[in-house]
């Protein structure tokens, strides 16, 4: 099976092995892995800003892009439940609003692609820790994942999961939100992080890179032990 990789922006500039941990989980499924090197940025932060002129500029090369694809696959439930549930709102009665709900019907977040679209849930992975699963608010909300994550994980070797308190509960990240409100952002941020210490895990585990930025950045502020890991990183691990 072919797959267009789509990468947000911040694991492109930040996080980049999150990106190449995808290929090789995907590339382990049996899929040939493809990279459109003039991709950009879905529109989600213009468009949660307010900016939709903006916003619909940056969504109109992103289906441009990824308009020959088959499957398009990203390793965040943030830009992927932004692109499946606002594309067609916003090309709505607009000549363009039927290639961006075509694409919009391709885009999976990768725990998605690989239980529901391949049936795949054991990949080989390896990884000997006790870990916590921190539902975001994108995984659970708009792209109506919680047990596909946690099948992966409970296939791989070696981990212990323990559930927190109040998983499926926000971190505070919410991006523009972080900046508006950051005292609430913070106090959510630290309830969450206290709910994962409780659980003596080693390792907080999302579907999302911005929700681990957020929490991790906490976790240093704080001098905490405990560490983040994104999902594809777990399942590229052991081979």
């Amino acid at each position: 099976m072919i797959v267009q990789l789509f990468i947000p922006c911040f694991i492109d500039q930040l996080y980049p092995q999150v990106a190449f941990d995808t290929i090789k989980v995907l590339e382990k499924a049996g899929c040939t892995v493809l990279y459109n090197e003039q991709q950009t940025c879905c529109g989600q932060p213009a468009f949660n800003a307010g900016f939709w002129g903006e916003s619909k500029d940056v969504c109109t090369k992103f289906v441009q892009d990824f308009d020959n694809a088959d499957y398009i696959v990203s390793p965040s439930a943030s830009c992927t439940g932004f692109v499946k549930n606002n594309y067609g709102k916003l090309f709505e009665n607009n000549a363009f609003q039927s290639p961006a709900k075509k694409v919009a019907g391709k885009i999976y977040e990768l725990s998605d692609f690989l239980v529901n679209v391949l049936h795949v849930t054991e990949i080989g992975a390896s990884f000997h820790a006790k870990i916590t699963y921190h539902d975001s608010c994108a995984a659970l909300r708009e792209c109506n994942l919680k047990k596909e994550p946690r099948d992966l994980l409970f296939a791989t070797e070696g981990i212990e999961i323990v559930e927190m308190n109040h998983t499926d509960t926000c971190c505070g990240f919410g991006g523009s939100f972080a900046v508006k409100f950051d005292d609430i952002s913070v106090a959510m941020a630290d309830q969450k992080i206290d709910n994962a210490i409780a659980t003596d895990a080693e390792y907080i585990v999302s579907t999302d890179m911005s929700c681990l930025m957020h929490l991790d950045g906490r976790i240093n502020n704080n001098g905490q032990s405990i560490k983040v890991i994104h999902l594809a990183s777990i399942l590229a691990s052991g081979y």
